[in-house]
Order: C-alpha cells, then structure tokens, then sequence
C-alpha cells in the first residue's frame, strides 16, 4: 500500500500508554490500530473531561441506570454518531447496531461497522456499555439451604 495513504491515518500513543524500557520510549500505534484505538477512547471519554478540548467525548454516562427503551437506543446511536462526525474524520460509519447481552443483565454492546475513507477498507469495533454498573450478575449465587 501507498504510504503516503497510510500516514493520513496517523500515529499516536497506544492506550493505555505503554512505556518501552529497553528502547526509553512509549510505544507507539499507526494507521487501522490507531483508528480503533481512538474509537475506544472517544467511546469512553466525557464531555468536558479534556481541558483543552471540552466539546471531545462521547457523553454515555448520562444514560447509566436508564431502561434500554427505544427512545434510549436512538440517543446512544446518535451521540456516537455525533462523536464521530465531529471528531474521528478518518473514517465513515456503514452500520451502528445495539444488542443487549442475554448473559449480562445491563450490559448493552455498541456493534460499529466502518470504513477507514483513506484506504476504502472496512472494519468493525463491538463496545460493551454497561447501562447498569451494579447489576447482580457478579454477585455470588446464595448456597441452597
């Protein structure tokens, strides 16, 4: 591939940030992986959590505790969309789905299909977003007496 292609998709710090002791340097992503690094930390950013760029993030939090109504999953879509628009241009969403995992209650997973507009080449993020932080399914199950 062209790597004049390749380095609009830039290179950044991996995250979490990992330090390289051998070489005294952080190691370092590029091009698809430091696409979907990004994503991960858009998803699970705030709003105004940054100083410097207050309007970056993807505001989930808000919607902790809220019953996945259909009204609910139309929000969640479109402040990932959002988020996207405005702040991740290297790439284009082809499909935005929410399923609930049957296994954990409150958890819904966040299924992203896109395409990296550089390169024309698709890929795909599952984020799990726990809508009940607390939810029982961790607790220990009570002996039968």
């Amino acid at each position: 591939m062209n790597e004049d292609r390749k380095a609009y998709l830039g290179t950044g710090w991996s995250f979490p940030p990992t330090f390289e002791r051998q070489a005294k340097q952080v190691r370092l992503v590029s091009a698809e992986e430091d696409i979907h690094q990004s994503l991960q930390i858009l998803l699970t950013t705030r709003l105004r959590e940054r100083v410097m760029q207050p309007s970056y993030g993807c505001d989930l939090t808000d919607l902790v505790f809220e019953a996945v109504t259909p009204t609910v999953a139309s929000n969640i879509k479109e402040k990932i969309r959002s988020a996207i628009l405005y702040h991740e241009s290297r790439i284009r969403i082809n499909r935005l789905d929410l399923s609930l995992d049957e296994q954990l209650e409150g958890r819904v997973l966040i299924e992203l299909d896109y395409t990296i507009i550089s390169t024309n080449s698709r890929f795909n993020v599952v984020y799990p977003f726990y809508v009940q932080e607390g939810s029982g399914a961790l607790l220990p199950v009570p002996s039968p007496s």
